[in-house]
């Protein structure tokens, strides 16, 4: 269908231009040409996990994406194939703002972010806030950043992965800041200004490049 379609080219940023980003972002880009901005089907599931993610490791926000899907997702229908280990689909924006405070927190998610979800999980299911594909970048991050327990690294974030946005620049990340050889986020962020509008590739390319031991990137000649 066209929708699956749409959504795999979204997955998968099949519509980058590689060609485009790398005459910007020079040397950062030439050991790793093609590298996409991974996406996703669907943005508020990609919010939720972008949320779920803070001030934790990556392992412990998966296990709690899992246990808010057992809990509040809606079930695979049983008389329908599906994929191997599929048993619930992601709860909707409604499920999740509709369910008690009290039932997320025994999920082991914080306070703050109990806040956060139910409070971006309203705005979504009351069409306050759009985080598909054709959502204005400028005006959901303000209004991703008005929502309580949603920092501009956060907003930054979810306009990168659910928006592909491409100038996105999730500032004061610390791995950034690192794999840069910065000392501050202002550091940081001046740095990157040589990449506009590609700075989101750029982000994708400095976290490749921590993942991979390489030296802080101001440091190289």
């Amino acid at each position: 269908p066209p929708a699956v379609l749409a959504g795999v080219r979204r997955l998968c940023d099949l519509g980058a231009d590689p060609v485009a980003v790398a005459q910007v972002l020079g040397p950062l880009a030439a050991d790793a040409p093609g590298l996409r901005v991974p996406g996703g089907f669907d943005g508020f599931e990609l919010a939720v996990r972008a949320v779920l993610g803070q001030q934790v490791t990556v392992r412990a926000a998966h296990t709690l994406a899992g246990r808010l899907v057992a809990a509040l997702g809606e079930p695979a229908p049983a008389d329908r194939p599906s994929l191997p280990g599929l048993t619930h689909f992601f709860p909707s924006a409604a499920r999740v703002a509709d369910a008690p405070a009290d039932e997320l927190g025994r999920l082991g998610i914080v306070r703050q972010r109990v806040a956060a979800l139910q409070a971006l999980a309203r705005s979504v299911a009351q069409g306050q806030l759009d985080l598909g594909p054709s959502a204005d970048v400028t005006g959901t991050i303000d209004r991703l950043k008005a929502l309580p327990g949603i920092g501009p690294w956060t907003a930054q974030y979810i306009a990168l992965r659910a928006l592909a946005w491409p100038d996105a620049w999730p500032s004061g990340d610390v791995a950034l800041i690192k794999a840069l050889g910065a000392t501050s986020a202002r550091q940081a962020d001046a740095l990157a200004e040589a990449w506009r509008p590609w700075r989101g590739y750029a982000t994708l390319h400095l976290w490749r490049r921590m993942a991979e031991g390489a030296p802080p990137w101001k440091d190289l000649p």
